[in-house]
């Protein structure tokens, strides 16, 4: 994850399923993104006045980032490429500091509901069934499950893998470790269960359900973004939560607690696609045709979708049925006007294709 500058960390990236799930901006929505703005731009702020500025880093949605010991602390665990690297700027006894974290980090439980990314509380709990048991292994080529063995291997870390570097008025010492090569894998099969139930009610492609969360948080339960997203579909509460809330005849919208819970997510985000397929889109003939258009609307809305082939909405509809599955995908792949729409519709179409293979 790359170091953001705090001005970047408050702006409104409004897109993808975070924006995302829905072009609706009422005043409701707006007002909870301001305050969200606000608490991200605290935060960044109070990271900057101990860290300087070109050491914020904020928690993202492939990125776990947690501070503790008065934000003298952090550990950073990037799902995409698979590291953690565990950094300390205190000044007495710093590897104390870090052999701490690195026992909290490797033995955190998988309820991401009970830990502030947002704060430098020391609020995490370690669990006898560890969120990354069997992802990382110790010295010994051993999984880490236990408090002794977890300081074993910080211990060892701190022995012969301690790295040190300045950073303006800081010393930072650090120490990094790998998760295993299929720790994408491992993370996915622990959520199995979930999508497949999620799946049967309500008529969505296991595949499609598990391509959506590769490519929305690489399976990080804790994964939070600029917009408000949360969890490992990352849904917005204000936008595609109160759209399925509605679809459920429920008043208001899913609470963060709720959308933290993995299978609430996974609930959540796949009924979002239901209502994609069935209600939005539904005019769209061809499977395959729809389900182009699905994938990329759960990123940019599904009148932007439309908008690429008419402004009038039946009539985008219509010339979408007149058209091939194959120049659907290449128009949406080149013509849609936002960027991350266009990489969006191939980077899941591609991760779908491998988990048909599975």
């Amino acid at each position: 994850m790359k170091k953001i500058l705090a001005l970047l960390v408050i702006a409104p990236l409004l897109v993808s399923c975070s924006s995302k799930n829905n072009e609706v901006n009422n005043e409701a929505y707006v007002k909870d993104t301001n305050a969200f703005d606000i608490l991200m731009g605290q935060f960044a702020h109070n990271i900057e006045n101990i860290w300087g500025l070109s050491e914020v880093l904020i928690a993202g949605p492939k990125d776990y980032v947690k501070y503790t010991d008065q934000y003298q602390t952090r550990s950073h665990i990037n799902f995409d490429t698979g590291t953690i690297t565990i950094e300390t700027i205190a000044t007495t006894d710093p590897a104390a500091h870090l052999r701490q974290a690195v026992i909290s980090t490797l033995l955190m439980g998988d309820d991401p509901g009970s830990i502030d990314l947002y704060s430098d509380s020391n609020d995490i709990q370690i669990s006898k069934e560890p969120f990354l048991y069997g992802q990382v292994l110790d010295n010994n080529g051993q999984p880490i499950r236990w408090e002794w063995r977890a300081a074993h291997f910080a211990d060892y870390l701190l022995q012969n893998k301690l790295q040190r570097r300045t950073s303006g008025l800081h010393v930072i010492y650090s120490v990094t470790l790998q998760l295993v090569p299929n720790h994408l894998d491992k993370r996915a099969h622990k959520y199995l269960p979930m999508v497949r139930k999620a799946s049967e009610k309500y008529g969505i492609e296991e595949s499609l359900i598990l391509a959506i969360m590769q490519t929305e948080s690489s399976f990080n339960p804790y994964a939070v973004s600029g917009s408000n997203a949360m969890g490992l579909m990352q849904v917005v509460q204000n936008t595609a939560g109160k759209d399925v809330f509605q679809m459920k005849g429920k008043w208001g919208t899913p609470s963060r607690s709720y959308l933290f819970d993995p299978e609430s997510n996974i609930d959540t985000g796949t009924a979002y696609l239901a209502i994609l397929q069935n209600n939005y889109l539904g005019g769209i003939q061809n499977p395959t045709s729809r389900r182009y258009a699905v994938i990329t609307a759960y990123n940019g809305g599904a009148g932007s979708v439309l908008r690429v082939f008419n402004s009038d909405k039946t009539k985008a509809v219509e010339i979408i049925n007149s058209m091939q599955p194959g120049d659907i995908y290449q128009t949406l792949t080149t013509k849609h006007p936002a960027g991350e729409s266009r990489r969006y519709l191939v980077k899941v179409n591609n991760a779908q294709k491998s988990y048909r293979r599975k």
